[in-house]
């Protein structure tokens, strides 16, 4: 069996209502995606940076993983070649 690593990094920045996130995956070398996130805080709710960076990196975590599922459709597309019989 083989093993393999594959490394998320997750940047946050904020200022007072808002919070923008990457998460970016790295095999080793370069970053092969990047999911993004943001969220945003009502100005008139209470400041409580933990919801925001919860929000905006779960939502940067689910873009990286429909941009992971993306590629591996596209790849196994690709792969598959066009369909035999297609007019």
């Amino acid at each position: 069996m083989k093993t393999k690593e594959w490394t998320v990094k997750v940047v946050i920045e904020e200022d007072e209502t808002r919070t923008e996130a990457r998460a970016i995956m790295s095999d080793g070398g370069e970053a092969s995606a990047v999911g993004r996130g943001v969220a945003r805080r009502n100005p008139g709710d209470r400041s409580v940076p933990e919801i925001g960076d919860e929000l905006a990196v779960s939502r940067a975590l689910e873009d990286l993983a429909s941009r992971l599922h993306d590629m591996a459709s596209h790849d196994f597309a690709y792969l598959a070649g066009p369909v035999s019989g297609a007019r």
